[in-house]
């Protein structure tokens, strides 16, 4: 007698340990594959490094080489005379740090090929190489990022906190950031707080990419009942690295003062009545269309809670731009030195 359907169905939650023993296995092998892998692209472009330095060849010996891989190995893919020079230069870019020449090995070599064609300074290539591992970003996204800037915004626009989120939770100054790009929504010009809400729901897996991969969402329109009256939070999410509930408000024109004072009341609300025992204090987030520095500075100089101010920008920025003000804050704070 045959056994019943159900014992043979793809729901059967049984044996899902041994489902993970075999996802988790096949993604380690496929990581030692891509660890070998770059390392025989290191150990190639040194290779070639090391006989080009002390001139045993010149450039045209690489192209034999590449040549002769074509006819010896064939069906051998990735060794053209282009991909060659690359290792070289992979090779070279990395060679003398120590502390970040770990971290190409962790990265497909896409990823890599990505982040080394489009950086420009040594401490570029090591924020996107240690962003990418953390955030598990896929080629896409790290292109995107790459248009969006981050490394320069994060280096000439840090976040706009309170004093208590730097005393409450310092982690939080490499969580969050000044702006959010949400250019995936497509709002139109005129949008109001409930085009871009339901945007960013409907939107959901970009945005909690955008936000980070530790952001866990919570809820639409969190419902807080404080005394006999009824409130809404915008969005609300968990972050497990700081281990909080991170509160969202969401306004469509510029920042305004007052507002912080609705997001403090929500935040104490959250404290009292939804946070658990094991957790730290709420983060509240007030996301504007726009704000004057000037201004969140003074708000938040006297805000008693862990809160910070940033704008969501529905187009990515003016990259050159924000090379432009790169290259002025290398000069004025960290000296000639380090631009060249």
């Amino acid at each position: 007698m045959s056994e019943p359907t159900a014992t043979r169905d793809s729901t059967d939650q049984r044996f899902d340990e041994v489902l993970a023993l075999i996802h988790s296995a096949r993604k380690q092998a496929v990581q030692a594959v891509n660890t070998r892998l770059i390392e025989l692209y290191w150990q190639v472009g040194a290779y070639i490094s090391r006989k080009l330095e002390r001139a045993e060849w010149g450039d045209s010996v690489v192209t034999q080489l590449a040549e002769h891989l074509a006819l010896t190995q064939p069906g051998l893919r990735g060794f053209t005379r282009p991909s060659l020079f690359r290792m070289r230069q992979f090779y070279e870019a990395y060679r003398s740090d120590e502390k970040v020449s770990p971290l190409v090995r962790q990265l497909p070599w896409t990823h890599n090929l990505t982040i080394l064609s489009q950086s420009k300074r040594p401490e570029e290539r090591e924020f996107y190489l240690r962003m990418a591992i953390q955030e598990q970003w896929s080629t896409r996204e790290l292109e995107r990022q790459f248009k969006a800037a981050l490394f320069e915004r994060s280096v000439t626009q840090p976040a706009k906190v309170s004093a208590v989120l730097r005393q409450t939770h310092p982690a939080a100054l490499d969580v969050f950031r000044d702006a959010y790009m949400v250019e995936f929504l497509g709002l139109p010009g005129g949008h109001d707080e409930a085009d871009i809400h339901q945007g960013l729901l409907t939107r959901l897996k970009d945005f909690l990419s955008e936000l980070g991969r530790d952001f866990c969402f919570v809820g639409s329109k969190y419902p807080l009942q404080v005394g006999s009256r009824d409130f809404a939070l915008d969005l609300l999410f968990f972050h497990r690295g700081l281990n909080c509930l991170v509160a969202i408000e969401l306004k469509v024109g510029r920042f305004e003062p007052e507002y912080l004072g609705k997001l403090n009341f929500y935040l104490e609300a959250l404290d009292r009545d939804a946070r658990k025992p094991h957790e730290n204090p709420a983060i509240g987030v007030l996301l504007c269309a726009s704000k004057e520095d000037e201004v969140v500075e003074y708000a938040l100089n006297r805000s008693l809670s862990p809160a910070l101010i940033a704008e969501y920008q529905t187009r990515l920025p003016d990259k050159q731009l924000l090379q432009a003000k790169l290259h002025e804050f290398y000069v004025l704070n960290v000296g000639q030195g380090a631009e060249e």
